[in-house]
């Protein structure tokens, strides 16, 4: 398993950045924030961004700035900041390319049955974090796992992303943590992708990012190991799930609060 800096016996640890890179400059302002933030609550952090979006809802949609040139701003994050890095892996043959930049390989839910993808990011010896697909029970990720173990890689993570109801609406269902916590895994909360709304019909996914603190209170209440969040300096603007991500000035006072808990919860 990666190692984590700043991390206090009992605290929960951060995934966090913009849903995809857009851009060098833009990556390096997020980065360099959160990592100002959870370094004086000593919570630690992941740099979050993928290197490319392949599941869009429109064709038009934003898919990345290029896949190496993003991951090389991946790098630079890690090397400018000392902080790991987890990008999203979409195909077999894109586990070793991503391993070279980042540190924690993630499957997307969609895709996480998918046995030559966990076997290919198991292969690298990097972590693999894998997101519960929306149409999973929580124990069904134990098989999910075994792939990557079994495959020759105990180094694994798990992360509770909602689950479908309806067309266009997600619920998290807060007994599935302790249940994949059971399988001896540390268990993520994606707090932003579990408000999403998709299959809107402009195309174009929604959300309720106003729920973000109350999702994430929660996540932390029922013992969590970390959490996932999404955020961006103007979501509204954002080329990729802006709806439902975190303004970026609301980062350090939601942190706060969800340290406090933690603490009082020991």
């Amino acid at each position: 398993m990666i190692e984590l800096k700043n991390n206090p016996a009992g605290n929960f640890f951060l995934l966090a950045g913009p849903c995809v890179i857009e851009g060098e400059e833009m990556a390096m302002r997020i980065a360099e924030r959160v990592a100002g933030i959870t370094e004086r609550l000593r919570v630690p952090y992941v740099f979050k961004g993928s290197y490319r979006k392949a599941n869009r809802s429109r064709a038009d949609s934003f898919t990345g700035i290029g896949d190496e040139k993003a991951l090389k701003v991946l790098k630079k994050v890690h090397d400018t900041f000392g902080i790991p890095t987890v990008t999203d892996i979409h195909a077999s043959d894109e586990a070793e390319m991503a391993a070279e930049y980042v540190d924690i390989l993630q499957i997307p839910a969609f895709l996480c049955r998918q046995t030559d993808l966990l076997v290919a990011a198991a292969k690298t010896g990097k972590t693999v974090n894998i997101k519960k697909g929306q149409f999973l029970s929580p124990a069904a990720m134990q098989f999910a796992a075994a792939k990557v173990v079994e495959a020759g890689n105990k180094n694994v993570m798990l992360t509770e992303r909602g689950t479908t109801f309806g067309y266009q609406d997600l619920i998290v269902d807060y007994r599935g943590i302790p249940e994949m916590q059971a399988f001896g895994y540390p268990v993520v909360l994606d707090v932003t992708h579990s408000l999403q709304q998709p299959n809107q019909t402009s195309g174009v996914t929604g959300g309720i990012p106003q729920l973000i603190e109350t999702v994430a209170k929660a996540g932390i209440a029922v013992g969590a190991d970390g959490l996932f969040i999404e955020t961006h300096e103007e979501p509204s603007v954002a080329k990729s799930d802006g709806a439902n991500m975190l303004k970026l000035d609301l980062l350090e006072g939601l942190l706060t609060k969800l340290v406090r808990i933690r603490e009082a919860i020991k």
